[in-house]
């Protein structure tokens, strides 16, 4: 970790409401899109990731909630009826145990959410998840030596859905170690190192799964082989990514033509062409960042018509590591072309008077771009002007019902062609999962999407899967149904739902309660019955198939079980009692 990350912990401490928030749109004739401020201004300051849950909320992360700066609290950003983010609602979520800035975070096939070490805070050693349906936060197991710190280190998801950690220090020494998270056994392990140093560094997803990055402060690049469960040796770069100061670089994406492009702390950019195997690929020099700019610690996002929007700074210099003020441009692939922004959020005027590291996007299922800049509680969405990609458009081929409030979508290109947003080492925002997304006449319902076939990009023509869930407030009847990846939807097909309500309700008389909740090996589960008699208890995870069962026989009025939980793989699960016609339902976590 460089030393001189201090001066970026003072520059989120100062900034503050350094300027007047003013609810404006700008527009302007050579922008490739528009600003446009939220209507309701967050409940609390933004500091730092922002990250798409499978339901199409958006968790925010905040600086309240702890003794310390870095904050605990989160918000959760959801659409309104007609699915617009910028009239959306704000809520607080419920606050993770330790304090974060600048963490790993993934969001895992169950749903769920994945955050763990933080250059600042108490966490930096150690990680939690996000249950989303309950809105909890439970503590994940100590990593694989006690004396690793995660600090502010990169992470990705896997083919088989655990997740990859860097590990930036191991007894305050730098390391090249990497621990593996399994969500089913919630447990780190020690798994194969990286060959140089992968501190700073941002690491981009390839079509094969394999993971690119370039080693700090060198011309030397390295993959990791999920296969092979190895890193190995790639081509040098032919430009050095990281600035000599802070040891610093940009964002990197796997463009719409299948090559990776990486930007620079300083002006140099570079393309990567991948083998497609376990042999080299090869770089060029890409184009140069304009007005000798570059992208210390920075914000970007892949738009749906495969255009980046980039957040950028003045070149770092010995004096100055991050400095201000952070200007935006969209950079075009097919002409190697960076446009300028002339109007950005807060000012009339062509620059915002923040680090660069200070900024941060996250792609949303509508197309657009959320944005926001640590110290501020107004948030913006970006709305680029060109149209969605055709090779990034998912293709839905059937609907497979499972159940009244429960589907699998089959496809294609599920995950996209890209990770989505990205940064630099700092956070990780990736979107390449599938939303699904509900209408009827101008009324829009978000999904919960959740056993995703693939955590991959660019699969091509390789079937996708995911199953969903509708929302409680979907009454029956025939929908339009589009799969989104990345903002960018499928054609709409048809689905019917069922005339109840969505997600089935308990009934009237018939309520159900667990605790505790997560619980570990035994929950007490009560319930209200409206007849005496024979009542079953299954346990069902989240592909639908039942893990355990208890038959009993309850009395009219009140009852109160216990359920044994030994040997039942970590989850969110569905508590089913039914007991004559009645049914009840609740959500449990198994930790």
């Amino acid at each position: 970790m460089s030393p001189l990350n201090v001066s970026k912990l003072i520059q989120v401490l100062r900034s503050g409401l350094w300027l007047i928030l003013l609810s404006i749109t700008f527009f302007d004739a050579r922008a490739q899109g528009t600003f446009t401020p939220l209507t309701s201004q967050a409940p609390d300051y933004n500091d730092g990731v922002m990250i798409l849950l499978t339901d199409g909320s958006v968790m925010c992360k905040t600086s309240g909630g702890s003794a310390d700066p870095y904050g605990i609290n989160w918000d959760r950003l959801y659409p309104d009826i007609h699915g617009s983010y910028i009239n959306g609602t704000w809520s607080s979520a419920s606050p993770m145990f330790n304090s974060r800035l600048y963490f790993s975070t993934q969001v895992l096939k169950d749903g769920t959410l994945y955050a763990a070490g933080g250059e600042y805070g108490t966490g930096r050693t150690m990680g939690e998840r996000y249950y989303p349906l309950i809105d909890n936060w439970v503590a994940l197991p100590l990593l694989a030596n006690i004396t690793d710190t995660i600090s502010d280190a990169n992470s990705e998801i896997l083919p088989d859905g655990r997740v990859l950690q860097a590990i930036v220090s191991q007894g305050g020494y730098a390391t090249n170690l990497v621990d593996v998270y399994d969500p089913v056994a919630n447990t780190y392990t020690t798994t194969a190192h990286t060959l140089g140093i992968a501190n700073e560094s941002v690491w981009v997803k390839l079509p094969d799964s394999s993971i690119l990055f370039v080693d700090i402060g060198g011309l030397h690049a390295e993959r990791y082989i999920p296969s092979l469960n190895a890193w190995i040796h790639d081509a040098d770069p032919p430009v050095e990514l990281y600035d000599p100061f802070g040891e610093e670089t940009g964002a990197g994406f796997l463009l719409p033509n299948g090559n990776a492009f990486f930007l620079g702390s300083r002006p140099t950019t570079a393309y990567y062409k991948p083998s497609g195997d376990t042999s080299n690929g090869s770089w060029i020099i890409g184009p140069s960042i304009p007005d000798s700019l570059g992208a210390p610690d920075a914000a970007a996002a892949m738009m749906v018509d495969g255009k980046i929007l980039c957040a950028f700074s003045h070149t770092p210099t010995a004096d100055t590591v991050f400095p201000r003020p952070t200007d935006y441009y969209v950079f075009d692939y097919t002409t190697d072309s960076f446009t300028r922004l002339l109007h950005v959020p807060y000012i009339i005027g062509d620059s915002l008077n923040i680090c660069a590291f200070q900024s941060n996007m996250l792609c949303l299922p509508d197309g657009n771009i959320l944005y926001a800049s640590q110290g501020n509680d107004q948030y913006y969405v970006y709305t680029p002007t060109g149209a969605p990609l055709a090779a990034g458009k998912p293709t839905v081929n059937s609907l497979i019902k499972l159940d009244c409030d429960t589907f699998l979508a089959v496809g294609t290109l599920f995950n996209g062609i890209t990770e989505g947003a990205a940064y630099g080492d700092d956070w990780q925002m990736s979107s390449n999962y599938p939303i699904v997304r509900l209408t009827r006449n101008d009324t829009v319902y978000y999904c919960t999407t959740y056993n995703w076939t693939s955590t991959g990009v660019m699969r091509g023509s390789a079937p996708d899967t995911t199953q969903f869930v509708i929302p409680a407030s979907v009454l029956g009847g025939t929908y339009s149904l589009e799969v989104v990846a990345n903002g960018n939807p499928s054609d709409p097909v048809s689905i019917n739902v069922c005339p109840t309500e969505g997600i089935k309700s308990p009934l009237a008389a018939n309520t159900a309660n667990v605790f505790p909740n997560p619980a570990t090996e035994l929950v007490t589960i009560e319930f209200y019955s409206k007849s005496s008699g024979a009542y079953n208890i299954k346990l069902v995870n989240v592909y639908g198939q039942t893990v355990r069962t208890k038959v009993a026989t309850a009395v009219l009025g009140d009852n109160t079980c216990q359920f044994p939980l030994h040997g039942i793989p970590n989850g969110i699960y569905t508590v089913i009692i039914r007991n004559g016609d009645g049914v009840s339902t609740t959500k449990l976590v198994v930790n």
